[in-house]
């Protein structure tokens, strides 16, 4: 098994810690993992994206040009990513701020509507984990005690009693997920 994913938006997302929380879930698991974050100076709205590879073997290269999965959170990230999707592969996407939706048919093509639905339980913090929800119902490449494991490692123990709010919104992405036929 060899899973390669980037999750892409803008920064103050919780991109790079979705990559985090699902790559220390996985080596909970006992998997090979990299976790390769890119990002601008700006705090909160510049671009951020983050590579994870996940694999039963060895890892050569964090290096990918195509990827099994893409996850995009802008419509500038879906514009950059929606062709590095091996054919075949997964796009998943919110569909807030996305004007133009994927066109590839040769991809299976998700949404989630994870900034509404979060903004609707009054907790916009949780939006990465619906989104990462969303993504293990589609591609369950980690198990969600492995999930709970990698939340107590990346999360500063200050934080650690977000983690049922987190652990909900993952529940909650998990049930919103739907396929598209493009």
């Amino acid at each position: 098994m060899k899973e390669e994913i980037i999750i892409a938006g803008f920064g103050g997302q919780g991109v790079l810690s979705m990559g985090k929380i699902l790559a220390y879930s996985a080596v909970m698991q006992g998997k090979e993992v990299t976790w390769m974050p890119s990002y601008g100076p700006e705090m909160r709205g510049g671009t951020a994206n983050v590579t994870v590879i996940i694999s039963d073997e060895r890892i050569s290269s964090p290096i990918v040009h195509e990827y099994d999965t893409v996850i995009v959170l802008n419509q500038q990230s879906l514009d950059k990513f929606e062709h590095s999707v091996k054919k075949g592969g997964v796009l998943i996407y919110d569909p807030n701020g996305i004007s133009h939706k994927p066109t590839r048919k040769d991809i299976r093509v998700y949404s989630i509507e994870a900034t509404s639905e979060s903004a609707k339980k009054g907790n916009t913090r949780v939006f990465n984990m619906v989104v990462l929800g969303g993504y293990l119902k589609v591609k369950p490449i980690v198990s969600l005690d492995s999930v709970d494991k990698g939340l107590r490692k990346s999360l500063p123990e200050r934080l650690h009693h977000t983690i049922p709010a987190n652990r909900e919104a993952i529940r909650q992405g998990m049930e919103l997920v739907k396929e598209e036929h493009v």
